[in-house]
């Protein structure tokens, strides 16, 4: 019985710990600005939308969840069609130099976005991809792609390339029975990398803000706009840029949740 309180009490606490922020936020998002800045009120005597209809539609910040929505898309479409097929690859065959390609994929990520800054920029200028929706996806995909390998790859090593065997003993052929038979059963994980891809490109700042100025992401504008506005702008720019996350968090969290248990099979 006593274990069991202490366990509730810890729960309480680190939920607590972890809402109190947010909860923060969206108050400071929709508190209105006599209220915000009067020392004397802490829970303010009514909400407001002002400040998110400002940032959407003053200061067009409708325009860049579009752009930031459609990059998002453009990059996972590309690095699917990219690391699908090389996650397959590194889980069912043995091939000399995997280990090597691995370790290569992971240190990808080791190299700070501001070292390739300027030559990314040059390269942009002279194929005509600066400030354009098409060099921020591809951008995007070149950092979201590491993580596609190497997850597809721990989802298709949970599942046993017995199932292929069994469909191609029955006539089909290898590409069939990796459509009909290993697909189906990796698409729970597989979308949950899609989410976590989307929440990747939905967050990036750096790239977006170098690369773009007029066609910028949303944490791009936001970075060019609200943080050079009152404070109550600053937690309402906070609030759109969390509450898509937490939405697809939300409806996706069993895929999650089955994405990891497949990976530490």
């Amino acid at each position: 019985m006593l274990k069991k309180v202490f366990f509730w009490i810890a729960v309480i606490l680190i939920a607590v710990w972890f809402l109190t922020p947010i909860v923060m936020i969206f108050l400071a998002a929709f508190t209105p600005a006599e209220d915000y800045y009067n020392p004397h009120r802490i829970i303010p005597s009514h909400l407001t939308f002002e400040h998110l209809y400002k940032l959407l539609f003053l200061l067009d910040g409708w325009k860049s969840i579009i752009i930031s929505v459609e990059v998002a898309l453009i990059a996972i479409g590309l690095s699917f069609l990219i690391g699908l097929p090389a996650g397959y690859a590194m889980a069912r065959y043995k091939f000399k130099g995997k280990r090597a390609i691995n370790l290569t994929i992971l240190l990808t990520r080791s190299i700070p976005l501001i070292v390739v800054a300027v030559p990314l920029i040059v390269i942009y200028m002279k194929v005509g991809l600066s400030d354009t929706v098409l060099g921020v996806a591809l951008a995007h995909t070149a950092m979201i792609l590491p993580f596609v390998v190497l997850i597809t790859s721990s989802i298709f090593s949970g599942i046993s390339v017995e199932y292929e065997e069994a469909g191609m003993v029955f006539g089909l052929t290898h590409f069939q029975s990796f459509v009909k038979i290993t697909l189906p059963l990796a698409l729970p994980g597989l979308a949950a990398s899609a989410i976590y891809s989307f929440i990747m490109s939905w967050n990036e700042v750096f790239v977006a803000s170098i690369l773009t100025l007029t066609n910028r992401t949303l944490p791009a504008h936001i970075l060019n706009t609200a943080m050079a506005s009152p404070d109550y702008f600053k937690f309402a720019a906070g609030v759109m840029m969390a509450v898509p996350a937490m939405i697809f968090i939300f409806f996706t969290r069993k895929y999650l949740i089955s994405m990891w248990g497949i990976s530490l099979k």
